[in-house]
């Protein structure tokens, strides 16, 4: 099962594909999508038009998406989300299941601690997944959202098998 995470944002979104085989996480591919233009408009275009050609070069079975968390400066929150209706439409429009996970619910999936500083979780993706060039820290941060829906994927596959 290929899983792609998705990291918000609108200057640059990241995104990162694995590929699930039982426990067994290996990276496929990651990157970041620029979020381009002046206009608010011209952004969201470009990053709805680039994870749409990423998710149709990789055809994902399933996807991610941080959660926004609310802090102080509500103008910026408010456009955070609007790059996050993109993360969230643009699998959706595939046709493919997108999973939410909380930044503190990522993190203690990655990293064990749901308060980890950013360099942490970057190592931890590169122990995961050996070999994997990370393109960047958007793209780092969304590979731990791919395999924090990974483990709870695994995790949901096993009590189903338990009360089977």
């Amino acid at each position: 099962m290929k899983v792609i995470g998705i990291d918000p944002g609108l200057r640059s979104m990241g995104w990162g594909v694995i590929l699930v085989q039982g426990s067994r996480l290996s990276h496929v591919s990651n990157g970041q999508i620029k979020g381009e233009g002046d206009q608010m408009c011209d952004r969201l275009m470009s990053l709805h038009d680039g994870l749409s050609r990423v998710i149709a070069e990789h055809a994902p079975d399933a996807a991610a998406v941080e959660q926004v968390f609310v802090n102080t400066n509500a103008a910026a929150t408010l456009k955070l989300g609007q790059a996050r209706g993109i993360a969230l439409l643009v699998p959706a429009q595939a046709g493919i299941a997108v999973g939410e996970y909380a930044p503190n619910t990522i993190k203690k999936s990655v990293v064990g601690v749901g308060h980890a500083a950013k360099e942490q979780v970057q190592h931890m993706v590169k122990l995961q997944l050996p070999g994997a060039a990370l393109t960047g820290p958007d793209a780092a941060d969304a590979l731990a959202i791919a395999i924090c829906h990974a483990h709870h994927l695994g995790s949901a596959a096993s009590l189903a098998r338990v009360r089977a």
